[in-house]
């Protein structure tokens, strides 16, 4: 049964659907980047409160600025931009759901005026982003915009035509404060340390070389919330697509899934009205820092830790990575012994049941989360995911080894071969230079480590972190992971 309006009353029992009258929904919301990620969170808990019959004029608008969104506006169009949200684990009580709260989605590619005309739209109160740690534009190794990238350049060049986020975000706000319109809350869900400052920063350096009075405008009447967002969700495979319609009937063009386990920690800092997503689980605070470092060392560092050793034994699914017994072990003794003993406590979280959750959501094989969507783009993720960690470490004076063995790994990972000779690809927009730093063994380490773009500063400087980085390398290509691990942890 294709996946529509008309059909929603005659899905099989068991499938939730929204409780709502699709036409009573008014669009409050638009967010840009709709992918997985965005389609089983936000969407999820914005779906979750309509369904409580509050909420309805939060409908989200989605607003794609990629070539590569095309085929997921035209996947929502064809089926009244209802999608399934699938949850996978092997409880038989998962949850299979339709999903209303996405009423509309426009492409920058079939013009930038009605997308600005949309965002500067009064009814548009919060301007949401799922972008990518690549999508702020901030050069790695400064900390500061990057005017030079190519969407930029053209969104300086003809601001009335914008392209990019941020061309995009200040044209609008720009229409708006012409017109006497109060501005929206620009709110970033990506998985980024301080989401909302790195936002706010790549805004008004854009809006200061476009307008200056605009730029002071922004930073005194825009709030950008910092928030932690969590929720494993593997690529759509046709597999999922085709199992949907095996088991529910449902022929869904683009279904998400993900595992059951969600969470949203978001400051309360708005400035237009929000949705009141309290009341569907959301965990709204003051100060979203000791939750953000939580997760970020604990599930992203350890995801890192885990998935180029993993990848290199010949493992293809996380999952698998955690079946294996030394794995386990590792990644167990990296989050107790690296990670914890820096963490601040954390408001109503106890941390062993919190990392005892992180070993059950990575073993989950139902979700089968794949090992190459966590391998991706590595050479932004580390800066953010593990250098705190190993920066921590090398002030202590703390062992290095677990945590050297990560980049040491990655290294390896970067050749494109695992231990059984079998060739994989590797998706990051830097591969060709991260590939030539690895690709002689003279000089690695230095090269490598004195990046202080992937780095920084202080792990380029420290000899002993280098002398574990290389200890580990060697390990790896002498004794393989196994025998590497079995050093370490056995």
């Amino acid at each position: 049964m294709k996946l529509n309006e008309q059909n929603l009353q005659r899905l099989p029992a068991g499938i939730e659907r929204p409780g709502y009258a699709l036409e009573r929904i008014g669009t409050g919301i638009a967010h840009i980047g709709v992918g997985g990620f965005h389609r089983a969170h936000q969407a999820a808990y914005t779906d979750a409160l309509m369904n409580t019959g509050e909420g309805l004029d939060w409908g989200i608008c989605g607003i794609g600025t990629r070539l590569e969104e095309k085929a997921m506006r035209d996947a929502l169009a064809a089926q009244d931009h209802l999608f399934t949200l699938v949850e996978l684990d092997d409880r038989p009580d998962t949850e299979v759901r339709v999903i209303g709260s996405i009423r509309d989605m426009l492409l920058v590619e079939d013009g930038s005026e009605a997308v600005v005309a949309r965002l500067a739209d009064p009814a548009i109160r919060i301007v949401s982003l799922t972008i990518t740690e690549g999508g702020y534009c901030m050069d790695e190794s400064s900390g500061q915009f990057d005017a030079s990238l190519p969407q930029i350049q053209h969104d300086l060049a003809t601001p009335r035509s914008p392209i990019s986020v941020f061309g995009l975000l200040c044209a609008a706000l720009a229409r708006r404060r012409g017109a006497g319109i109060a501005p929206f809350t620009v709110m970033s869900c990506d998985n980024l340390p301080h989401n909302g400052d790195v936002t706010r920063k790549a805004t008004l350096a854009f809006a200061t070389l476009v307008d200056a009075e605009l730029a002071r405008w922004i930073e005194r009447h825009v709030s950008f919330p910092n928030a932690m967002v969590d929720r494993i969700t593997p690529m759509t495979s046709p597999a999922h697509r085709q199992a949907l319609q095996d088991r529910h009937g449902i022929d869904d063009a683009w279904p998400v899934v993900c595992e059951p386990f969600v969470q949203w920690v978001l400051e309360d800092s708005f400035v237009n009205g929000r949705p009141a997503w309290e009341k569907v689980g959301v965990q709204f605070t003051d100060d979203v820092t000791p939750y953000e470092e939580m997760k970020i060392k604990l599930l992203n560092g350890s995801h890192l830790a885990l998935t180029y050793l993993g990848f290199l034994r010949g493992y293809r699914y996380v999952h698998e990575t955690m079946e294996d017994p030394l794995l386990r072990r590792y990644v167990q003794r990296y989050m107790d012994e690296d990670v914890t003993p820096q963490l601040a406590p954390v408001p109503g979280i106890d941390l062993e049941r919190y990392k005892r959750t992180l070993i059950e959501r990575f073993s989950n094989r139902a979700i089968a989360d794949q090992l190459e969507r966590v391998c991706s783009d590595g050479s932004s993720k580390f800066s953010k995911f593990s250098v705190p960690t190993i920066n921590r470490l090398i002030a202590d004076n703390a062992e290095l080894d677990r945590a050297a063995l990560v980049i040491a790994a990655w290294a390896l990972y970067l050749r494109g071969v695992d231990e059984n000779g079998e060739r994989y690809r590797i998706l990051d927009p830097r591969l060709e230079f991260c590939q030539d730093l690895v690709a002689e063994d003279e000089g690695l380490a230095e090269r490598l480590l004195g990046r202080e773009d992937i780095f920084g500063p202080q792990i380029a400087r420290s000899l002993a972190f280098r002398d574990a980085f290389e200890r580990n390398l060697l390990r790896l290509r002498s004794l393989g992971v196994k025998g590497t691990l079995e050093l370490l942890v056995g």
